[in-house]
């Protein structure tokens, strides 16, 4: 039988204040706490708390017929455990049903796979340490940060033990191929790859209340005919924020009662069934290797990278920020490593966006600041302070003398096995045997 995957992304950056030149050595609290408390109160009362309650009575109502799944970042539960912790409850009645499963991702929704290994895996840790105290479940199923997404990336979560990665179905990917397929990494075909249907998932997700749209409005029964009318199709990878849900579709638009009707039409079709990711991977068969030399994401219409590190300005903040990673591994003080980790939120780049034409509306209503640069200072003023806090732990100049060293040290093995092979090639010359001349034929 054919198979339904929903999964919902539930994310919330650590928002900042105004963060003047003149606070640089002299404040050192970064953050917004009147907004972060006050937005994540609003979007706990208008999504989270009515999203999770009718979650689980679908699936309570259809006895685990009903399946769904969430990546939750690090910090979305770390707000969840200050401001909002009846959502958190919430979530955990969910996982107690038994139906609902909790994938992997990093703990700062960042975009370190990009720039280092050994980080990225130490926040893929630390992420999934908190979903195992939450949850009581062990992740098997990878989602990286906006579904960023290459072979060399898919190889690292396999070399990890994830059985399966989330990824977008991308036009210039596929081509010609479907979505609606399991596929495989294509350097290490042990490791899953669902990819998403961008168009049934933004059906919902950005379409359902455009009155505009030609299929306004959209039912369950219509949305369930589409699907079943793909007759060939094996999986429908339903891929979107959780925020869909009473946020960016508000109740009035009607949202929770499709919500609702969708696993009645579903199950009464008796054509499809809901799967979870990981039962994707156990079940169906792959179809081939998808091959993803360059990184794509599920972003804009390129499905590229350029909505974090399109322009100069998210460049520069994204290298500076990095720059210090090899410093911050010395570190052990609490408040820093706090910091550092919330600095490497996505949503800090996506603010510094400077893209205003097919998805400028987008970027637009996810924005704090006024403008790109607005939010490229301020973000730059939190940095350098963060730098001189870390230059009193761990100085420049103790790093670059530990270098210095090692590269020594380095360079004296060299000249040593280039002497040893040296002496080998003479000692190999001296004790091989003289070629004995054949008698000639008189």
């Amino acid at each position: 039988m054919r198979a339904i995957c929903f999964y919902f992304q539930v994310h919330q950056p650590f928002r900042y204040r105004r963060y003047r030149f003149f606070d640089i050595g002299n404040d050192h609290y970064y953050y917004d706490d009147f907004a972060n408390e006050s937005i994540l109160r609003k979007v706990a009362d208008r999504c989270y708390l009515p999203a999770n309650k009718l979650m689980l009575e679908l699936v309570k109502k259809h006895k685990g017929k009903f399946k769904i799944a969430y990546s939750i970042s690090g910090l979305a539960l770390e707000q969840f455990d200050l401001y909002t912790p009846e959502v958190l409850d919430s979530f955990r009645a969910l996982a107690e049903t038994g139906h609902v499963e909790f994938l992997s991702e990093t703990y700062s929704h960042s975009l370190v796979a990009l720039k280092n290994k050994e980080l990225f895996i130490r926040q893929i840790q630390e992420h999934d340490a908190l979903i195992e105290k939450h949850f009581g479940q062990k992740p098997t199923v990878f989602r990286n940060t906006e579904l960023v997404y290459s072979d060399q990336i898919g190889q690292t979560i396999a070399d990890l033990g994830f059985k399966a990665m989330l990824t977008e179905g991308a036009k210039h990917i596929l081509g010609w191929k479907s979505p609606n397929y399991l596929y495989v990494n294509a350097i290490n075909p042990r490791l899953k790859v669902l990819m998403r249907n961008f168009k049934l998932s933004d059906d919902i997700a950005f379409r359902f209340s455009n009155q505009g749209w030609n299929e306004y409005p959209l039912t369950a029964d219509k949305y369930v005919r589409w699907i079943n009318a793909k007759k060939e199709n094996e999986i429908f990878n339903l891929f979107m924020d959780y925020e869909t849900f009473g946020e960016h579709q508000g109740a009035e638009t009607g949202i929770f009662k499709f919500l609702e009707a969708l696993p009645d039409e579903v199950i009464k079709s008796g054509k499809l069934q809901f799967a979870t990711p990981s039962e994707i991977a156990e079940n169906f068969q792959p179809v081939s290797a998808v091959n993803v030399p360059h990184t794509i994401s599920w972003a804009d219409e390129e499905r590229d990278l350029t909505a974090w590190l399109g322009n100069q300005l998210q460049n520069e903040a994204f290298d500076k920020l990095y720059d210090l990673s090899e410093r911050m591994q010395k570190v052990t003080d609490p408040d820093l490593v706090k910091d550092f980790n919330f600095l490497q939120a996505s949503d800090h780049f996506y603010y510094m966006c400077t893209k205003f034409f097919s998805d400028g509306e987008v970027h637009k209503y996810f924005n704090p600041y006024e403008t790109p640069y607005e939010a490229f200072i301020n973000y730059m003023n939190i940095l350098n302070d963060f730098s001189l806090r870390l230059d009193k732990v761990a100085p420049t100049g103790e790093i670059n003398k530990e270098i210095k060293a090692l590269k020594k040290v380095i360079e004296e093995k060299d000249k040593k096995l280039s002497k040893y092979e040296a002496e080998l090639k003479a000692l190999q010359s001296k004790t091989k045997p003289t070629p004995v001349k054949k008698a000639g034929k008189k």
